[in-house]
C-alpha cells in the first residue's frame, strides 16, 4: 500500500475510482468507511484498559465515550473479582438488583453500565474495552485502522463510492475484497492470542 496518512488515501480513492472531481465527497466515503469498520472490527489493536470509580448506593456508571464492546470487567480488590455479564433479561430477573453489597454482575443500559447488587461503597473498576478510534481529518492523518488495516479502509471506502456515483456493478467487487480482508485480519489477530507451538509437561525428577 502507497498510502499512510489521510491525504494519500484520498488520493489513492480518486486514482482506483479514475476520477479527479469528486474532492468534497471523499472524506464523506473514508468516514462511512471508517464507520464500517468501527462495527465490524475487534482487534487487539482496539484495546483500552481505564478504571472508574462506583459510588455507593448508586448502581450506575457511564460508559467511556469512545466504548465498542467490553473485553473484561473486574473490580480492582484483593482479590481480584470478575464482573460477569448479564443481558437485560436475566440480569433484572436474577442479578439481585435490589440488594445492597460487592457487585457480582453488570449489564449495559443505553449509555451505561449498571451493576448488582448496588454497590455498598466505592469501588475501582478496571476494564477492558474494544474503543473507537479518532476519525481521520486534515488535522488528524493517521488512526488506528490506517495504521493496522489500510486495505479495509481503502476497500470500504471505494464500496461506499460506487453507490453515489450510480455504479453499483463495482460494489461487489469491493465488498468481497473487503470481506476477504477482514476475515484474514480476524484470522492472524485469533492467532496472535496464543502461543505458536503447544504448551507441554516438564515432569520434575528428585
Amino acid at each position: 500500500m502507497a498510502f499512510t496518512n489521510y491525504s494519500d488515501l484520498k488520493t489513492e480513492i480518486a486514482n482506483y475510482l479514475g476520477r479527479d472531481d469528486l474532492t468534497s465527497q471523499i472524506p464523506t466515503f473514508v468516514r462511512l468507511a471508517e464507520e464500517r469498520l468501527r462495527r465490524d472490527l475487534r482487534i487487539r489493536q482496539m484495546l483500552k484498559v481505564a478504571t472508574a470509580n462506583t459510588v455507593a448506593d448508586d448502581s450506575t456508571i457511564s460508559l467511556p465515550a469512545d466504548f465498542i464492546a467490553m473485553k473484561d470487567l473486574h473490580l480492582d480488590t484483593t482479590p481480584v473479582r470478575v464482573l460477569q455479564f448479564q443481558n437485560t433479561s436475566n440480569f433484572f430477573r436474577n442479578a439481585r438488583v435490589t440488594e445492597k453489597g460487592v457487585p457480582t454482575m453488570y449489564t449495559l443500559l443505553g449509555s451505561e453500565f449498571q451493576f448488582a447488587p448496588k454497590p455498598d461503597t466505592a469501588y475501582t473498576l478496571r476494564m477492558v474495552y474494544y474503543y473507537k478510534p479518532d476519525f481521520l481529518s486534515d488535522s488528524n492523518s493517521s488512526n488506528l485502522f490506517l495504521a493496522n488495516c489500510p486495505d479495509l479502509l481503502l476497500y470500504s471506502a471505494l464500496a461506499e463510492a460506487e453507490p453515489y456515483l450510480m455504479n453499483d456493478e463495482r460494489i461487489q467487487t469491493w465488498a468481497s475484497l473487503y470481506d476477504r480482508g477482514l476475515a484474514s485480519l480476524r484470522a492472524s489477530d485469533d492467532d496472535s492470542e496464543y502461543p505458536s507451538s503447544p504448551m507441554s509437561i516438564t515432569l520434575s525428577t528428585r
